[in-house]
């Protein structure tokens, strides 16, 4: 079963080796120093408890270790966002829907794919 709720450096990791397919600690430091300064360390402990919550392992080559997705992206988003939904909308999508209707910005081209899953949606049983 994978992880509903992980931290913000913690899924930045996952997006990392989701992307990438595996990669070292160092390889996964530097992608996150792209955008934002942390430590070697700090990444470090951090995959071992993503490790830990069954989300990535890793593999040795030498002294080297690799370290991959357990969990699908796709199957981490349906699972997080079931338990946003849940515990935030007491369960009720368009309420979710709402909020992000009423509070985020949302580009036209964006309200257009809206529209056509609704009707996709809507011609399924």
């Amino acid at each position: 079963m994978p992880p509903s709720q992980l931290g913000r450096v913690q899924l930045r990791i996952m997006q990392v080796l989701w992307d990438r397919g595996r990669s070292t600690a160092r390889e996964i430091t530097d992608a996150l120093n792209e955008e934002q300064a942390i430590a070697h360390s700090t990444v470090q402990t951090l995959l071992r408890g993503l490790e830990e919550k069954g989300a990535v392992s890793h593999e040795s080559e030498g002294r080297t270790f690799y370290f991959f997705p357990l969990v699908k992206e796709d199957n981490y988003q349906r699972k997080a966002t079931n338990d946003l939904v849940q515990r935030v909308f007491g369960g009720k999508v368009s309420d979710l829907v709402a909020h992000l209707l009423k509070h985020e910005k949302v580009s036209p081209d964006e309200l257009e794919q809206i529209r056509q899953l609704i009707q996709q949606r809507r011609k399924k049983p």
